[in-house]
């Protein structure tokens, strides 16, 4: 092992146990033996070169490559262990606290995202293969964090459960027109429209999600009240009762937040009600991952809540309700690592292994980032008058109780219809 990297390891690992194993054979151990240990082997010097001067960029890029294995502890392990200790303040080696300052320093640059860019940016991960998708998550095919109101709960139970969640903040009454910001495969719009019998206009920039969306709207017979485009929130006229965003907010970026909590305003009717669902952060701003911006989600940016709020407040909107919620994301992810790792094969036949690779570490990273980083998920509940709600919360119960009951005894939307896999490119 290079004495460079022995250094950044001694000064960042100092609570768990980590075993390197170096390119030329020699094995050191770092931390105090507390734990669960972590057992990494680099096997080249080019990726032992790269790690110590960017661990954070070059340690997920020698995974992909199979520069890196981890015999012992599994990436989840390994996150755990520098996750924890950049949270003790272990972090404290100079260049590569640089290249993270560096990194938040140019956050706007890299979020840049105009419509075309942002078209762009979503072909890159949500025009992957439908397929693929379809062996990690439940069946309605919701990618966002579930919601689960026990710990036993099934991945679809906690789906189902957090859809009722942003239902009930709604507050819907039937006929009202619903605008989803995208849609995504279209589950919660086809919820909304049968649960309350409600107008639902959903907009997406992935032609995958569009085209599944609309699909199942047709296969359940709601084609007249369900309605999916192909469209740029921004470029929408019309007024509805209602606006939900689930996992989109992630891509507007911090430099379009101004925009899109003014266009929403514009958007949403004078006794309208408005719901956020989006990952943010419970600290202070930082840059978004290197490797989620470089290979997940290029011009994706996760928010603190001070960088949220004033672009509220600006816009005229009032903030009627906040909700925190603390690691159901890091248990739907576990959900959704375990559901990938069973169907590892099936996505090496569409893509190939060091997509794989890449799709491990993403989901056992972020799963680590929610359990022991700063994630979280903000709900903010959104109006334009300060009265358009009632006072306390005791309606939003009361939905989702009558929603419970309701769904007990009704089938839930039809599974998106399988399509041949093929082997496909994976978008880098």
């Amino acid at each position: 092992m290079n004495i460079l990297l022995k250094h950044v390891l001694e000064r960042l690992v100092r609570a768990g146990s980590l075993k390197v194993t170096g390119p030329e054979g020699s094995t050191h151990v770092f931390g105090d033996g507390s734990d669960e240990p972590v057992h990494i082997h680099i096997k080249t010097s080019h990726a032992e070169r790269a790690i110590s001067f960017d661990p954070m960029l070059a340690v997920p890029e020698a995974y992909m490559d199979g520069e890196l294995d981890i015999p012992e502890g599994g990436v989840l392990g390994l996150m755990r262990i520098a996750f924890q200790n950049m949270g003790s303040g272990g972090i404290d080696v100079t260049w590569s606290k640089a290249i993270e300052g560096l990194r938040h320093a140019f956050r706007r640059l890299q979020q840049i995202n105009t419509a075309s860019r942002s078209r762009r940016n979503v072909q890159r991960h949500y025009d992957l293969s439908g397929e693929l998708y379809k062996l990690f998550l439940d069946e309605d095919m919701q990618y966002s964090c579930a919601y689960f109101e026990q710990p036993d709960m099934t991945l679809e139970e906690a789906q189902l459960a957090k859809k009722r969640h942003i239902a009930a903040k709604l507050r819907l009454k039937a006929g009202q027109s619903v605008l989803d910001i995208g849609s995504g495969w279209g589950g919660l719009g086809l919820y909304l429209a049968k649960a309350f019998d409600v107008h639902v206009q959903g907009v997406t920039l992935s032609t995958e999600q569009h085209g599944v969306s609309t699909d199942r709207a047709h296969a359940l017979g709601l084609q007249d009240r369900v309605h999916f485009d192909l469209k740029d929130y921004r470029a929408l006229n019309e007024r509805f009762d209602r606006i939900v965003s689930v996992g989109m907010f992630e891509h507007v970026g911090v430099n379009h937040y101004r925009t899109f909590f003014d266009k929403a305003a514009t958007l949403l009717k004078p006794d309208g009600v408005m719901l956020l669902h989006t990952i943010g952060r419970s600290g202070v701003p930082w840059a978004t991952s290197a490797f989620v911006r470089k290979y997940i989600f290029p011009g994706g940016y996760i928010p603190a809540m001070s960088e949220v709020m004033p672009a509220i407040e600006k816009s005229g909107l009032v903030v009627t309700d906040i909700e925190i919620l603390r690691l159901h994301y890091a248990d739907t992810l576990k959900h959704w690592g375990q559901r990938f790792a069973a169907n590892r094969d099936k996505a090496k036949a569409i893509y190939d292994e060091r997509f794989c690779r890449m799709w491990e570490f993403y989901l056992a990273a972020s799963e680590a980032a929610f359990r022991w980083q700063d994630l979280v998920i903000f709900q903010f509940q959104i109006a334009k008058k300060n009265d358009t709600l009632p006072m306390t919360r005791d309606y939003m119960a009361k939905c989702e109780k009558a929603l419970e009951l309701r769904d007990l005894g009704h089938k839930e939307p039809a599974p998106v219809p399988a399509k041949p896999a093929r082997r496909r490119r994976a978008v880098e």
